[in-house]
Parts: structure tokens; sequence; C-alpha cells
């Protein structure tokens, strides 16, 4: 008996996996990987510009060259993904971290360049300066290791930092001191022997339960799901601290090994803040949530002051905070004095309380008890020291109403009432008043310049002509900000920092539409700007094409915008295929949701997956096309799909009546929130050919606890989870739809199984679908084999769904 059944059992095998093959056969390419057109080859072929670093000195420049597109084989690295974390085990560093293959040192006063020497094919980090700004760090990945390396800014001379390895696992793997003259690393655990081996055979079932409390949670990936998971994390992401002296290398320990969520040593770099994380772990929850102690060390790493012992956080409200010390950190300007915030409300908005939160000051070495410095009626926001030692910026927020206030207080006199400098909604970037900028200090930390009693602001400059960034100085006495630098009409200039105190010279950073960024020394009162960087388009041939900043209104009032791009040899009058490319986004209010964003003066790049690659087989854009959803913070998803309907309508007809656009030749397309737009204006209306929607989430009932601005459970809105769920009305998606997923997606809430349940919908219902899974790819597509093929995918998609679609056929109503 025993023998018939395992020949039944074999004859099975043989007829399922026939069946699997034969599917695979299907859904496989026929040659594998696939190419775009070569007018988008040649532009992927274009090595990304030099990303800059400007030293705290300001007299020398670092610049990077980056790696734009790895290999598939590097993006098939093995890798762990262990509590929201992923980890190449071979290293013990993160699996695919963003690298740098060359290095340039730049003096700024008479422009000369140096090109570093580093070793045959190395990949490094980004580089980070010592706070004096005569070295700078940064870790070498190796296959089996990851190294510490420093670099003198005079000399340009590298050398490696010998006998130290870092865990780069989890968190920053090195900072520097205060003094400038070491390094506060992790590193491996010396002699921690073999990773822990899975077990052969479980030895219990994996069990989890509720207390019945309230505990809602998003949808995050990559969680724990095993004990032996648990092993694995406690192997890779438990490091030693050490202190590593920059010129000598000589590493001396502190404390005992540990996960460390963060450390942060003391503005004087006699203590350190350390954040431990320990189990009990959570199989729901990312490490950002599981318990920690919160701990002041000394430099031998003995505990002197104990902050916090902060639990599983798995019983935050939604939208609230946890109970408990958070954002804690060091004052900048002070020895060692810790500062932190605390709810006063047990963390939940529907408390009713007076005050929201509080912040709280302790100094070194502790003896006293803390004392409160501020109280906001609003949620916490933010705090902003400045190197005035009696001026700081408390910012408190309102999610409901998207309000934030800023207030003045004086550190020195807590008692002292708070004076409001500016209360506006978040969301109104047309009075945005700019964002204080900051200094690294002598000792590292940050903060906010301060020149006679007044604060610099860079901010955007938007208004409905488009973003002008500028610079004004904010008097502290009056209020009152005066204009010192605005970009012109006819380009886009950002602020990177100040030369000066009294911020007369300024670098900033300057691009045009046929001109890629560059970084300039502007003396303001001579009026001069003096090339730092000389950077040239690296794909002119990209170049011809026309962009438009397009504004217009939809039914209801609401006022709208795209920027038109308009490919090489448009003739006026001449109807194009086009591509409606957009992101749908909340607003409170109808005035903050039409206004317009971005420049039509800037440096269009067009790189990876980008749908502006249409341009190049004659497509029209309109990119970004605003799809404002407004309303209440608790109702405005119900009219979501009304209004991005109307939204995708405005901008088809805006197109039609500048001439540009065949309305009948309209292809949709957007990535995560985006392709959930997609999909739903497939569904919902026939302004489209076809769709392109990437790395989506269509069944809304699979993140119930909330979804992007979605604040109201499934429960509480069950109706509107359900409206908004193409995969809902799935039979009424009759546009082809082009479905991209990468199968490592990381990203909270798009798992790879909401796009192969859509298109399985979609197919199994009579519609045309086309899914695209993408091996070892994650939210974001990465190798250059990956690139390629998603960009065959969408220019064939649309090519053949939207170009060279046969005329729609006229309905009776139409005639």
């Amino acid at each position: 008996m025993r023998m018939k059944t395992l020949r039944i059992s074999a004859l099975a095998l043989v007829a399922w996996l026939l069946v699997v093959f034969s599917n695979l056969s299907h859904a496989q390419p026929a040659n594998g990987y696939q190419k775009p057109p070569a007018e988008i080859l040649e532009a992927l072929d274009t090595p990304p510009l030099p990303v800059v670093t400007i030293s705290p000195a300001r007299d020398r420049l670092l610049l990077a060259q980056g790696v734009r597109y790895p290999p598939i084989a590097e993006v098939a690295e093995p890798m762990l993904r262990l509590a929201g974390v992923r980890i190449n085990p071979r290293n013990n560093g993160p699996h695919l971290p963003t690298t740098y293959i060359a290095l340039t040192l730049k003096t700024v006063a008479d422009g000369r360049e140096q090109t570093l020497v580093l070793p045959p094919g190395a990949r490094i980090s980004f580089p980070a300066w010592s706070p004096d700004g005569a070295q700078f760090a940064f870790a070498r990945y190796n296959s089996d290791e990851i190294e510490l390396w420093v670099g003198d800014a005079v000399s340009g001379k590298l050398r490696r930092l010998r006998g130290v390895a870092l865990n780069a696992a989890y968190g920053s793997s090195f900072e520097w001191m205060p003094d400038s003259r070491a390094l506060l690393c992790k590193t491996i655990v010396a002699r921690r022997g073999p990773p822990p081996l899975p077990p052969v055979a479980p030895a219990a079932p994996v069990v989890q339960e509720s207390a019945g409390k309230s505990a809602p949670v998003r949808t995050f990936q990559d969680l724990l799901e095993t004990p032996h998971d648990e092993d694995l994390f406690d192997y890779y992401a438990t490091s030693q601290l050490a202190l590593v002296e920059a010129r000598s290398g000589r590493l001396t320990k502190v404390g005992e090994p540990a996960l460390f969520a963060a450390v942060d040593p003391s503005p004087d770099g006699r203590l350190i803040l350390v954040s431990r994380i320990h189990r009990p772990y959570s199989y729901l929850h990312t490490a950002s949530s599981f318990p920690r102690e919160v701990e002041v060390w000394d430099r031998a790493g003995q505990m002197v002051y104990q902050l916090a012992s902060k639990p599983l956080a798995d019983n935050i409200p939604i939208g609230g905070v946890p109970t408990g010390p958070r954002n804690y950190h060091w004052h900048p300007i002070e020895p060692a004095t810790l500062a932190w915030v605390e709810a006063l409300d047990r963390g939940s908005e529907r408390t009713k309380a007076a005050y929201r939160d509080k912040v709280m000051l302790v100094r070194a070495p502790f003896a006293d008890k803390p004392t409160q410095l501020a109280r906001t009626q609003q949620r916490f926001s933010s705090l902003m020291w400045t190197e005035a030692p009696h001026i700081a910026l408390l910012r408190d927020y309102q999610s409901a109403k998207r309000v934030a206030r800023t207030f003045v207080i004086n550190p020195q006199k807590p008692g002292e009432a708070p004076k409001l400098i500016w209360e506006r909604s978040t969301q109104d970037r047309y009075h945005d008043p700019g964002v204080p900028l900051s200094k690294l200090l002598p000792n590292g930390k940050r903060a906010a310049r301060v020149d006679n009693n007044c604060l610099f602001l860079a901010g955007p400059g938007a208004s409905s002509e488009g973003d002008r960034p500028f610079l004004d100085r904010f008097d502290l006495a009056t209020f009152k900000s005066e204009r010192v630098f605005q970009c012109d009409d006819q380009s886009y200039e950002t602020i990177v920092g100040l030369v000066t105190e009294d911020g007369s010279r300024l670098i900033t950073r300057k691009e045009t539409r046929t001109v890629p960024p560059n970084y300039f020394l502007r003396d303001l009162p001579k009026n001069t700007a003096t090339a730092l960087t000389q950077f040239t388009d690296t794909t002119p041939q990209l170049r011809q094409f026309t962009k438009q900043l397009v504004t217009y209104q939809r039914d209801d009032g609401v006022q709208l915008s795209f920027t038109l791009y308009l490919p090489a040899g448009h003739q006026p009058g001449q109807r194009l295929p086009t591509v409606l490319w957009a992101y749908p986004r909340e607003y409170i209010d109808a005035d903050t949701a039409g206004q317009v964003s971005g420049s039509a003066n800037s440096f269009t790049s067009i790189t990876g997956i980008s749908h502006l690659f249409f341009l190049t087989q004659g497509y029209a854009i309109l990119d970004g096309a605003t799809m404002p959803v407004v309303g209440t913070s608790q109702r405005r998803n119900d009219t979501y799909l009304d209004q991005i309907v109307a939204s995708a309508k405005a901008a088809i007809d805006k197109a039609v009546e500048l001439g540009v656009t065949d309305p009948d030749r309209v292809g949709v397309g957007g990535h995560s929130y985006g392709a959930f737009m997609t999909a739903n204006l497939l569904a919902h209306s026939d302004l489209f050919r076809a769709g392109i929607a990437r790395s989506g989430a269509y069944n809304r009932t699979l993140t119930p606890f909330g979804f992007q601005n979605e604040n109201r459970t499934l429960w509480q809105a069950q109706e509107t989870y359900l409206k908004m769920s193409p995969f809902m009305v799935a039979n009424k998606i009759n546009e082809p739809v082009l479905l991209i997923h990468g199968e490592a997606d990381n990203n909270s809430g798009t798992f790879p199984i909401q796009s192969e349940r859509l298109y399985q919908a979609v197919k199994g219902t009579g519609g045309i679908a086309r899914l695209v899974m993408l091996p070892h790819e994650s939210h974001a597509y990465t190798a250059r084999e990956s690139v390629e093929h998603v960009l065959y995918e969408m220019t064939a998609w649309f090519d053949k769904h939207v170009k060279h679609a046969p005329a729609k056929a006229k309905t009776a109503s139409s005639e």
C-alpha cells in the first residue's frame, strides 16, 4: 500500500511540474531581458554628474562620482530581510548601498583639482568631513568586509585604518568625534563565530497572541518571522562600539557589544548617548519599534545616566506618538545637556489636553531633576537650536488642519512665554517663509546661524509663475524679513550655504533648462558669481525637447497645473500621442491645492525608468499633472474617485486646447500611489487608451490600518476602502494595463502580491493586461538590466496600445 501511495504521489508531482513549467514558459520573455530603443540606450550609457560636498571650512569641495545602474548580478547578491532591514551577509553591511567609485578634491580659492587615488575597483560610501574640515572619512565596501578609510583635505592622501572592520548592517557605521581626531565606530564583534544555522526541524510552531488592547499597525515588509530570524538579526546587527584615532588607527573598545539603534557623542566628546535594542522582538513591527534602553555612557562604556527604558511600541494610535521620552538629542552648544520630548496626552490627539507635549532638559552630571523647557499646545514638530544661547525655534503642528506654528523661545529662561513668529498651512507654498540656514559647529553639531540677532531663511519662492528660490535676513526683534538674494526668472538657483557670517558671500547651486546644476561662489556686494564647478550636459541629444508650465482649472474651480514636454521637431498644431503621468496628493482646501510647484527653468535629467524617455519616441508628456484630493482630513477620500477623474479630464482637455494632444491617443501612468491612481482611472473613466502601473497597491482591504494620508481604518470607513480599491472593480478595467512590480518590494503596503492579484483579476474577467515581475528589485528598480527592460516594456506597451491604437469606435451619441 505504501509503495502504491508513493507512485501516485510521484505521478501527481510530475503532472504538477508540467503545469508549472508550462505556465512559466508563457510567463517569461523568450529572450530574457529586453532593451529599449537605441535613443534611450544612448542616454542610459552616460555617467551621472558628480555629487558635491563642501568642507566645513568652506575652502574645499569633494566631488564623488557615483554608479547609476549596477548590474543585476550585484543586485542579486545574498540578502537577509530582517526586522525591516536588508543585510548583505557577506560583508555585514546594507544590501545594495549607494556607492561611489571616484573622488576629486577641489580648492575653492584657485579651482585646483586633484584626483584622489582609490584602490582599483573600490566602491565607497559618501565621504564625511571632520568637524574642522581637515580630514574626511568613508567606508569601503569589499565583498567580505567593510573597511574604514580617512583622507587628508590638504594633501589628498588616502589611507586605510587597518584592523577596523565596520558593522554597517543597522544604522550609520561611523561618525567623527567633536575633536576631529577620532571616529566613533560600530565594529564587528571579535570572535563572534559563524552565523547561526537554521534548525533542521522546527522546535515549535510560531505563535502570536493579542491581549485585547488596540494595536494598529501598518503593513510593513521584511519582518522577522521565526526564532531563527531573531538569531540572525542579533548576529549581524550586534556591534562593538570603538573609538578609532584617525591618524594612528589605534582602536579602543567602548563598553560591551549591543544592538545599537543610535549612538551620538556629546558636544564636549566626553559622553555618548546610546540607544540599545533588545528582545522581545515583534513579528508585526520593524526594528524601529523594538524595545530599547536609552542611556548615557562615558568613553569607557559605563552607563552614567538612564534616560528611558522603552517597551515595544505596538500600541501607538494611528497618527499618534509613543509615550515617554522621544526625539532625544544633545543640546548642540552646551557641553553635555540632553533634550527630549514627552507626550502629555498619552500620545493621542483624541485625548483632550491643554498641552500635547513638553520639551525637557537635563545637564551632566545628571544629578538634578530634568527641567521643563517648553510646552506645545499642538503636537511637537521640531526644535531648532541656534548658535545663540538665548534663542531657539520651537515648532508644533496640528495634523487635522495641516497647520504649523513656529515660536521663538529662550532656553536660558524656561518660564518666559514663547513668541509666535509664523502660523501657516504646511501646504501653502506661496507663503513659505523659508527654513533657517544652519552651520556645522566646531564640535560637529549643527545649529541655526544667527548674525546680529538675525536668522538667514532659505525658501523655494513658490509662486503662480513657478519657483524662484530666495535668501532672506530675518530680524528676531522686529520679525521682519529683508530679501538678500533671489533667483532670476531664467534659471533655478538654490542656496547651499554661507561663506561669511554676515551672508555677503554664499555658495549656490544653479541650473537652467539647458545647463546642468553647477556650484557658484556669489559675492553679493560685488554682484559677482564665480563658478566652482563646470559640469556639462552628458545627454545633449535630449535637450531638443521643449518644456512649459501650464495652468488650468478643474470643473469645480480648483486650479491645476502640469509641465508640458514636447519632443524635438514638434510643429505647432501637430497633435501627438500623449502620456499623462501623475501622483495624487491630499489637501485641506482648494486654494493650496491649486498652487503651482516646481520650475520650468530647472535642468531636466532623464534617467532610470523615467517616463520622460517617451519624448524620444514622439510623445507629448503631461508631467506631474496635479491630482489634488481636497476635503477634510477624515472625509476627503470619500470623493477620491470623482476628483481624480475630474483632474485627469481637465488635464487632457487643456492639452487638446493647446493643440498638442490627440484625445484618442492618451495613456496614463504612475508609480506607487500613482499606480493606484492609474488603475482607478482605467476602471472609472474612458479617458485613456491604456495605462502603466508600477509598484502599486490595488486592494485596500490588505492595508486595513490606513494608507497614504488616510488615517481611518477599514472598519471605520469600509465603504471608502472598497470604493477606492480598483481590485474590486477589475471587471471595469477595459483598457489595456501594464503592471510592473519588483519581486523584493520593501515599501509599506505595496506587496508584490498586489500586482499579481490585480493581473489575475483583470485576466479572469476578460481584460487586457501584462504583468512584469522584476527579480531581486525593490520598490524602485536599480539594475541596468531591469531598467532597460522596464523601459522596453513601457515603450512597447504604449506604442501598441496608444500611439498605434486603432481609432475609437464612434457611439450613437457622438455621431
